[in-house]
């Protein structure tokens, strides 16, 4: 039963359309982000890695709350936010995913006429 339940969080995590077109921004917007940072020149900082965190928001910030409510200096910890953007991005796409599958079952069908 485990491993059912396994496969069904993975096809709702990954195998959906909402979860794959969000996944693909999310992959878009990590390149875009990389590219800036390493072949673009800036005379200040650059705002591109803030994109990352808007499309990881809003489960982004429910780490960075918990991290503060538990100690950790969010700024400082790499190794947090490292963890906590591929988590949040997970999250988001398994809920997607388990939205999709709920307005599947809850969609309204049309009366179909009785009789011969």
């Amino acid at each position: 039963m485990a491993a059912r339940r396994l496969r069904t969080i993975a096809r709702l995590t990954f195998r959906n359309p909402a979860s794959l077109a969000y996944l693909g921004l999310v992959a878009a917007t990590a390149v875009f982000v990389t590219v800036d940072t390493l072949f673009v020149a800036h005379e200040d900082a650059s705002f591109a890695g803030v994109s990352l965190l808007l499309v990881s928001a809003p489960t982004i910030i429910a780490f960075f709350v918990g991290g503060d409510v538990l100690g950790v200096n969010v700024i400082d910890s790499d190794v947090f936010f490292y963890t906590a953007l591929p988590l949040s991005v997970l999250i988001q796409s398994f809920a997607l995913g388990w939205f999709v599958r709920l307005l599947g079952r809850t969609s309204v069908r049309t009366a179909r006429p009785q009789g011969a």
